[in-house]
């Protein structure tokens, strides 16, 4: 048998099993609009059963490569999330050839959500809003040429409460509540509308203290703060200027990245990339890490206030005497005029000038009636600018 027919005879195998466990498990065959980047943890006793499951490690690696390197957009790419499913040796060989966002540039597993995303380039996403329901789904891709919905991300849900507004963030849009298993954290906002915390479930710090606990004694999930758990640890606060003389012209925001070094944005800098989840609910081997990580690890970036904090800005936009109203380059991503869309920068504070001052790390903008793009790049991940994107929609009459 050639290598060639080996290889489809895995991806026809694998495609069974994606059929048979994805689409009950995850909904990929109940709704386009509905697919979600879930981990595998699909009982699959037919695939052990077969003869892949005996193949020697090296022609199963190179296999492996193979399937990783050809799979690189969705929904094919599912394929590469049920071979780490398959089994525990499946999974470690996956595991080592699935790199972090940051270097492959490919949203893979859950946790790609919550890691800085791709260097040097704009990761396209979108956003649908739902005004009945004020909920808010996030998508990766818009081909407005297609009836495709794209790869479903995270679902957001606004709650208004008598002193504040949240908005809960989750990986499964039919269950989107802080006590969902899938629950990937929540922004806040003040009573005005004019300050945010965005706030993370799974902090990618998180993993530096249970680290540090592990290096004594086996440490459970119990033995981690419930604080740490329940999701109460700010990663970014958002602030929009007050507009109090009533004058013309965008919104003015700012966000201080609180877990994410000035640094991070310099030649060589690095931001913290978290590695895996901390509980069982979204990882079928929660001793095991998605990825092996070769960045600096969360903890060296722990109470380093010498380097400071990133801060983000929105980019000034210019005022265009024959279209008499305010422009920014968004390069075709954005076509509706809109007091919501923005451009956001780091902030001459960082001390960083040139063109790093002038790359876009994120960008939001209005295309349709409920339909708006966001694009993103390191050092933030896609968690942390829809947390962002979502201060945009909450009401603002104080900086309007």
């Amino acid at each position: 048998m050639s290598f060639k027919s080996i290889l489809q005879d895995v991806k026809g195998e694998l495609g069974s099993i994606s059929r048979k466990g994805f689409d009950v498990r995850f909904g990929y065959g109940r709704s386009r609009s509905h697919r979600v980047v879930q981990d595998c943890s699909v009982v699959v006793d037919a695939f052990k059963q077969s003869c892949w499951a005996n193949m020697p490690p090296e022609l199963l690696r190179d296999v492996l490569l193979r399937i990783e390197a050809s799979e690189t957009t969705w929904p094919p790419r599912k394929n590469v999330v049920a071979c780490a499913g398959v089994c525990r040796s499946w999974r470690e060989i996956m595991k080592e050839i699935v790199k972090t966002l940051e270097v492959s540039g490919k949203l893979t597993f859950p946790i790609s959500l919550k890691q800085p995303g791709p260097r040097g380039s704009l990761l396209q996403c979108y956003i649908k809003r739902n005004r009945s329901s004020q909920t808010y789904y996030l998508y990766l891709g818009l081909n407005q040429s297609s009836n495709d919905d794209g790869k479903f991300l995270f679902a957001a849900r606004k709650c208004r409460r008598p002193t504040c507004t949240d908005y809960i963030i989750s990986l499964n849009c039919d269950d989107v509540s802080k006590g969902s298993s899938t629950y990937i954290g929540r922004l806040r906002s003040n009573f005005l509308g004019t300050k945010f915390t965005i706030y993370d479930g799974q902090p990618p710090n998180a993993e530096a203290r249970v680290t540090k606990c592990r290096s004594t004694r086996q440490v459970n999930m119990k033995q981690v703060s419930p604080k740490l758990l329940a999701g109460n640890y700010h990663v970014a606060h958002i602030s929009y200027e007050l507009n109090v003389l009533g004058s013309r012209g965008p919104r003015r925001m700012q966000c201080v990245m609180d877990a994410i070094p000035a640094s991070s944005i310099e030649p060589g800098g690095v931001a913290p990339t978290q590695t895996e989840f901390h509980h069982s609910g979204l990882d079928s081997f929660p001793s095991i890490p998605f990825f092996r990580s070769k960045s600096i690890r969360a903890e060296n970036f722990q109470n380093d206030q010498k380097e400071g904090l990133l801060v983000l800005r929105n980019k000034a936009p210019r005022w265009h005497e024959q279209l008499q109203c305010w422009c920014l380059n968004f390069n075709g991503r954005v076509t509706v005029a809109s007091v919501k869309n923005f451009q956001l920068v780091a902030s001459l504070e960082n001390g960083v000038a040139g063109q790093e001052h002038e790359n876009v790390i994120l960008q939001f903008g209005k295309v349709g009636k409920d339909v708006f793009t966001m694009d993103y790049q390191y050092p933030i991940s896609a968690f942390q600018a829809f947390a962002i994107c979502l201060s945009s929609f909450d009401t603002k009459i104080a900086c309007e």
